[in-house]
């Protein structure tokens, strides 16, 4: 920036290091002046240190239930189910199996996510870790399309190809029933921790479509997955018990592969878009303008840009103008008043730059 006459010059922000800002103005003609104008010298600001402002927010404790509750009955369920699968050869309750194998092994990879999140800013990572929830959230998708999703397929497959009888089919229907019963309890309290963060208002597609927190929409998706995939089993069993037809079980291990692979696909694009960089919810971005224009300092908001560094973090970066007869010193404490007021309105807003700018039309 430079224009003739007196304006301030600086760029201000909250993060890892002290900011240099300057008043600028032409030089003095005079030695009478001279000595004024040393007060418009470089100075240093300065600011919050950054491990105030970016150290790791601990996971909220609905997430980490529904975590703990998912893990819980997903090994229980794996276990009866390879039981079941010994028994009675069902390929049915092998794919159910494999599909409570994944989700046992991804609810751990999210357990492992949310621990490394929790790491404070590094040099290297001056940012902090929070985007690591997103990446194992990832995995988790790559996990369940693989382990769950193309392993039933195989084994429908290999089934249809090679059909054989169920063998003690009631201990079949008995380890399906466990497994609804524990697959419920998770879902329950997956639904539970998630109202405490949904609004009213909001369907649970839109939420799982919308929420930047991982956990909850994957435990979820999961859940919901199992208990589909476990209707697909109970009705290929029982075709097959009452046509005496095998390929129906071998039916319902394909149905039960086509449902992962779909549960897949769409963690795996809503994950890409959080680990990408999405903005913060529509709400929250007009609470950040709000709060800028009721900053008494604030004459214009140029622009204003903002993204999810982590589940509950945000960045928020600001072009606004300011009045151009201020000193440093006075511009700098504008700034500080004006991050208070936009982390009142939205505590998530913990790393801020804020840029003083001159608006300028469009020329025609």
């Amino acid at each position: 920036m430079s224009c003739r006459g007196r304006f301030v010059a600086a760029v201000v922000g909250g993060h890892r290091r002290p900011l240099r800002a300057e008043q600028v103005a032409d030089p003095p003609s005079d030695a009478a002046t001279a000595a004024g104008h040393q007060r418009h010298a470089p100075i240093q600001l300065t600011h919050r240190s950054p491990s105030s402002l970016c150290q790791p927010k601990p996971v909220q404790d609905g997430s980490r239930k529904a975590i703990i509750a998912a893990f819980g009955a997903n090994l229980g369920i794996a276990v009866a189910k390879f039981a079941g699968f010994a028994i009675t050869g069902s390929a049915g309750l092998l794919a159910e199996a494999a599909h409570s194998v994944a989700d046992t092994g991804n609810q751990g990879l999210l357990l492992l996510g949310t621990k490394r999140s929790e790491r404070p800013a590094t040099d290297d990572h001056p940012f902090g870790f929070g985007r690591e929830r997103y990446f194992w959230a990832f995995v988790v998708a790559l996990v369940l399309f693989s382990m769950g999703g193309l392993f039933a397929l195989y084994e429908g497959v290999d089934k249809l190809r090679h059909p054989h009888a169920t063998e003690n089919p009631v201990v079949a229907f008995v380890i399906i029933g466990i497994a609804v019963a524990l697959e419920t309890f998770s879902l329950r309290t997956a639904m539970r921790e998630a109202n405490h963060v949904r609004p009213p208002s909001m369907s649970w597609w839109q939420f799982i479509k919308t929420a930047k927190q991982p956990e909850l929409p994957i435990v979820l998706l999961e859940d919901l997955g199992a208990e589909l995939g476990l209707l697909f089993a109970l009705v290929g069993l029982t075709l097959a018990e009452v046509t005496h037809n095998a390929r129906f079980d071998a039916a319902g291990s394909l149905a039960i592969g086509l449902l992962l692979v779909v549960v897949a696909a769409v963690l795996a694009i809503e994950m890409k878009g959080l680990l990408i960089g999405e903005a913060a919810a529509p709400h929250e971005q007009e609470a950040v303008r709000a709060a800028l224009e009721r900053s008494p300092h604030v004459r214009r908001i140029i622009h204003v840009r903002t993204q999810h560094l982590g589940p509950d973090e945000v960045l928020v970066a600001a072009k606004l103008e300011f009045a151009p007869d201020v000193t440093v010193a006075e511009l700098a404490g504008q700034i500080d008043e004006t991050e208070a007021i936009v982390r009142a309105a939205l505590p998530s807003a913990k790393v801020m730059y804020i840029e003083p700018d001159i608006h300028r039309e469009p020329s025609e």
